[in-house]
């Protein structure tokens, strides 16, 4: 799917921010922290270009021989193996002016399904609000080209706070052989949505909200081999920083989210063409 694991965000957080007491406020996202942001894109890029010329399909070869034995042993056993890449600049790490990027890679074994299945399910926007409850509440086809998809998500997550966040991502499929495929997402528009749910509902202003989802990028990988596919996915999201004095409560839901997030999408994906597979 087009980043269910991506449920946190970028933003700045200007001197003139209030907050309340449960812990939300506003932010304007400010251009330093997008262009950094959009550096950090632009390398990782780069660095997905390589690999798909280098041979190396899957993040797992490129890991030394007694590593990569280990990770495709779990894999096998179905487990969601997850990493997180340091967002550095060469040995340099980017400085995100009041904001974090989170970047994290996971990977699962689908046995007994075939690339076709795999996409069948990815490309099912329609029905992705029922493989990926609750973290996803709607999911529509808005429009498509081909391969070229542009859906509507909305997301809730929960984690001490809750965040419903309104999206358009355009979604392009690309086939690498008979045996390989790789998707790339952006997020077009990303809103944070007041009162869900109520009469009253609406969307904050994009840009312009709470922060907890600003940007968000994700590259997904599927390969045929061993009896079964291996599902790659890789997402890079923008997050404001941490306010002085609220670490305890909006802490735990920037840097853990992400990783939660990937690793539900994962299992979700894996149980979802499993059960394709079996109907």
């Amino acid at each position: 799917m087009a980043g269910v694991c991506a449920l946190a965000a970028g933003i700045v957080v200007p001197a003139s921010a209030q907050w309340n007491a449960a812990g939300h406020g506003w932010y304007s996202l400010q251009a330093t922290t997008l262009r950094a942001f959009l550096s950090y894109v632009a390398k990782t890029e780069e660095r997905s270009g390589k690999s798909l010329a280098n041979g190396n399909f899957l993040w797992v070869d490129d890991l030394d021989s007694k590593k990569c034995a280990e990770v495709y042993a779990r894999l096998q056993r179905g487990e969601v193996v997850l990493r997180r890449l340091a967002p550095k600049e060469g040995a340099e790490r980017i400085e995100i002016p009041g904001g974090m990027i989170h970047d994290w890679q996971g990977i699962v074994f689908v046995p007994g399904a075939n690339l076709n299945r795999v996409l069948e399910v990815l490309q099912d926007y329609n029905h992705h609000a029922t493989y990926y409850a609750p973290d996803v509440e709607k999911s529509t086809i808005e429009s498509r080209n081909g391969e070229q998809f542009r859906v509507f998500m909305r997301f809730r997550r929960k984690k001490v706070i809750t965040v419903v966040l309104d999206t358009e991502q355009e979604v392009n499929y690309f086939r690498n052989s008979a045996t390989r495929a790789n998707s790339r997402s952006s997020a077009v528009r990303i809103a944070e949505v007041e009162d869900p749910g109520r009469p009253e509902e609406k969307e904050k202003q994009p840009g312009e909200d709470s922060g907890y989802l600003w940007r968000m990028e994700t590259w997904w990988r599927m390969e045929e081999k061993d009896g079964g596919v291996y599902v790659q996915n890789e997402v890079v999201s923008l997050t404001r920083d941490v306010p002085t004095g609220l670490g305890w409560l909006i802490e735990p839901f920037l840097n853990s989210i992400p990783k939660e997030s990937l690793e539900f999408t994962m299992g979700a994906t894996r149980k979802a063409v499993l059960a394709q597979r079996i109907d």
